[in-house]
């Protein structure tokens, strides 16, 4: 399944901007306040001399393309007020204090919250995908909280009993999307956790040549909830929904709602709501290569 494939300047926004050297082979990490509510939830701390959210995105777009230019990674994660007050008062920092800010950016159980910047249009598609990704990182820390830590550590350190949950999850997925074949889909897990349900969402492009497009984030996160629920053997289910069909096939398309069901060690059809969506049962899983 392919996968889609410090700062440089002064700007308006620097305060959010975690800053290193100017070599290519460093990387340049910015917070980003993605809502007008958000921009001025933070106007005490100072992040920004901009006078409205307007300006500070405009600002933020010009800080992000010069640090392409500038730096060999960027990646940027949403800037949440209210995850910043909590992550102070933990630590005892002033919120007003550029440390205070750094700190945050790179606290290492938020990592799974940060996104490559590769000059996508911000508003209308990088930001949406900065919040999915704090609520996907949440999401993703509790799963690896379920797995002992087997989830956002190094690979080799995982047990083969989550290695193997995880190859296992990652096959079921593909399963499910090389069945439905060529279209524009909507794909939703949940599990049933003892402490709360797990869920995730993909939106996957699949071309009649079989490439599958999906965000790095959403293929990890969906594998990670496949893969708690199977090490766990949690119940739990899955849907995918949406337009299949393509151009070659005389551009007919038709809508199409499927859904698995697992009792918490694997996945069979079954007739499901989900997220407001009724699906009747999915194809069988085992028929698929």
């Amino acid at each position: 399944m392919p996968r889609n494939s410090r700062t440089p300047r002064s700007s308006r926004c620097t305060s959010t901007g975690a800053a290193g050297g100017r070599r290519p082979e460093e990387a340049f990490v910015t917070g980003i306040l993605t809502s007008a509510e958000d921009f001025e939830r933070a106007r005490p701390w100072g992040l920004t001399e901009a006078p409205d959210h307007e300006t500070y995105l405009r600002d933020t777009a010009t800080l992000l393309a010069e640090a392409r230019r500038v730096f060999g990674t960027v990646q940027a994660r949403m800037f949440h007020p209210e995850d910043f007050a909590d992550f102070c008062l933990l630590h005892a920092l002033d919120p007003g204090e550029q440390v205070a800010r750094d700190r945050y950016l790179v606290n290492p159980p938020l990592q799974t919250q940060l996104l490559p910047y590769q000059g996508e249009e911000l508003a209308d598609d990088f930001l949406p995908r900065l919040v999915r990704a704090r609520e996907g990182g949440l999401t993703l820390r509790h799963a690896d909280l379920l797995l002992d830590g087997g989830l956002c550590g190094a690979q080799e350190q995982a047990s083969p009993q989550v290695r193997q949950a995880y190859e296992r999850a990652s096959e079921l997925f593909r399963r499910m999307l090389v069945g439905a074949g060529a279209g524009t889909y909507q794909f939703h897990c949940v599990v049933d956790g003892p402490s709360g349900r797990l869920a995730a969402d993909a939106r996957i492009l699949h071309w009649e040549d079989g490439v599958v497009r999906i965000n790095d984030e959403d293929l990890d996160l969906v594998c990670a909830v496949l893969c708690a629920g199977l090490v766990r053997e949690l119940p739990g289910a899955a849907l995918l929904h949406g337009s299949q069909g393509s151009a070659q096939a005389c551009g007919e398309y038709r809508q199409v709602a499927w859904a698995w069901q697992s009792a918490g060690s694997g996945y069979a059809p079954a007739a499901v709501e989900l997220d407001g969506v009724e699906a009747r049962p999915g194809f069988s899983l085992g028929t698929v290569c």
